[in-house]
């Protein structure tokens, strides 16, 4: 069983032992870390709590407020929510930061303290690295009884979310709703099977086929939003002949899209297909993180833009967002950035600006997949044994493959001439990361699987 801290927040299994696993010490610890950095960088004594519907995620929640709480802070509870919905309520309530409480793609053993600034964006390495020393040297100094704070609970911020999506220009909702569309959504059993819906009847559609939607935080299947776990709505779609399937994540951060064939659409896709309607309508940058497909890039250069890539993780796509003025962008995992709305990962956004392009390009889902550049995708992993020096392995690789072009702002990136690999250390599991893109799906595995094996080689 695991515990990870990091810059990003606080990552664990459930039970077990202290600072082994995340325990209801540990999570006092790091929300009261958290408060103390909050309270040296803010004048303002307010915080915005929500999570995900993970078993777990009530008994961590309470810990997470009752500390702030102790520290003299107005908590305002949104109780089960999404993570782009508590980044928005961030500065919609004037807070001085936000937790969600999600593991986000990990199974129901794990939980985490996901952790905002006062913008509702994920905090910086410099943010993170202070937060981690207050934690480590337990610099906390609670209230006393007069100066205690309070809990506010507020279950309108999604729907408050959701209006600011229907107001964007690009959102063309009476164009949803006249193509009568049948959509299938699997909630996974988490927050999505309440708000992907929700969004959906917003937006006009009326045919909703709804499947694994009760928030019961116990996963269907394994939560990751891949195609390995989602037979049963690409089977839903075949059977109830849909027009497509929606899929997120536990904390729909992440929107990934399965065609009226009942085909995945491409988890990477998603963000190509939103670019490519963004881009007919404004010009723009267009960023995304080193492990995401060459075809945002393709499609970027057909409408005549500038494509940039950055290190992996949400922070670093926007920050390179916010230097070159982008008006889209993110991870090739799923995750939308629409800075109009806000800097973070948004699936609703995303399910909005998808079903715009979608109706208005008169195509099927199976057909606007088609239209778009073909490449395929390998996503492995390897399990970190402790005290491996990844490093060295992969200084080992970049010496071994210097004459093609080497990337290692992030991990190890080998781009060859019509495919690339890239190799980096999760932040949130004790794993490596091995993606690789081709031309055909053989191929890319192939490449991933030789790569694996020489790191396996040289471990």
């Amino acid at each position: 069983m695991t515990l990870i801290s990091s810059i990003s927040g606080i990552r664990g299994t459930i039970g077990g032992k202290v600072t082994n696993n995340l325990t209801p010490i540990d999570i006092v610890n790091f929300a009261a870390a958290y408060g103390t950095w909050l309270t040296l960088k803010s004048n303002t004594k307010r915080v915005v709590i929500g999570r995900d519907a993970r078993p777990s995620g009530p008994m961590v929640q309470r810990l997470v407020m009752n500390t702030l709480v102790g520290l003299g802070f107005e908590v305002i509870d949104l109780g089960l929510s999404t993570t782009p919905t508590v980044e928005i309520a961030v500065p919609e309530l004037g807070a001085a930061g936000g937790i969600i409480i999600t593991a986000s793609h990990n199974p129901v053993e794990w939980n985490a303290l996901k952790l905002l600034n006062n913008k509702g964006e994920f905090v910086t390495k410099k943010d993170g690295l202070e937060i981690l020393e207050i934690l480590n040297n337990a610099y906390y100094h609670f209230s006393d009884v007069r100066n205690l704070g309070k809990v506010s609970l507020r279950d309108d911020l999604v729907d408050v979310h959701i209006n600011k999506i229907l107001a964007l220009k690009l959102v063309d909702k009476y164009a949803i709703g006249k193509a009568r569309l049948k959509v299938v959504v699997d909630g996974v059993n988490s927050s999505g099977g309440l708000f992907v819906p929700r969004l959906l009847k917003r937006l006009g559609v009326e045919h909703i086929i709804e499947l694994n939607c009760t928030p019961t935080g116990w996963f269907a299947h394994n939560p990751e939003p891949l195609e390995e776990n989602l037979s049963e709505i690409c089977n839903y779609i075949k059977t109830r002949h849909a027009d497509l399937g929606i899929c997120v994540d536990p904390d729909v951060d992440r929107l990934v899209l399965i065609d009226n064939e009942g085909n995945m659409f491409g988890e990477e896709y998603t963000l190509v297909a939103v670019a490519d309607y963004v881009l007919q309508h404004s010009k723009s940058a267009v960023v995304s993180n080193l492990s995401s497909s060459r075809a945002l890039k393709d499609v970027a250069e057909k409408h005549g833009c500038r494509y940039y890539a950055s290190a992996v993780g949400e922070v670093n796509v926007i920050e390179i967002m916010k230097r070159t003025d982008a008006l889209i962008g993110g991870e090739g995992n799923g995750g939308i950035i629409y800075p109009e709305l806000h800097y973070g990962r948004d699936a609703l956004v995303g399910i909005a600006l998808f079903l715009s392009h979608l109706v208005k390009s008169g195509k099927s889902c199976a057909e606007l997949r088609r239209a778009y550049p073909n490449y395929f995708m390998a996503k492995k992993k390897v399990q970190l044994s402790t005290g491996i020096e990844l490093d060295s392995l992969l200084n080992h690789l970049k010496e071994q493959y210097k004459q093609e072009k080497i990337n290692d702002v992030d991990g190890l990136r080998i781009d060859f001439e019509d495919a690339w690999v890239h190799l980096r250390k999760s932040n949130t599991e004790p794993i490596i990361r091995v993606y690789a893109e081709a031309k055909t799906q053989e191929k890319a595995n192939e490449l991933a699987d030789n790569i694996i094996t020489e790191l396996k080689a040289l471990v």
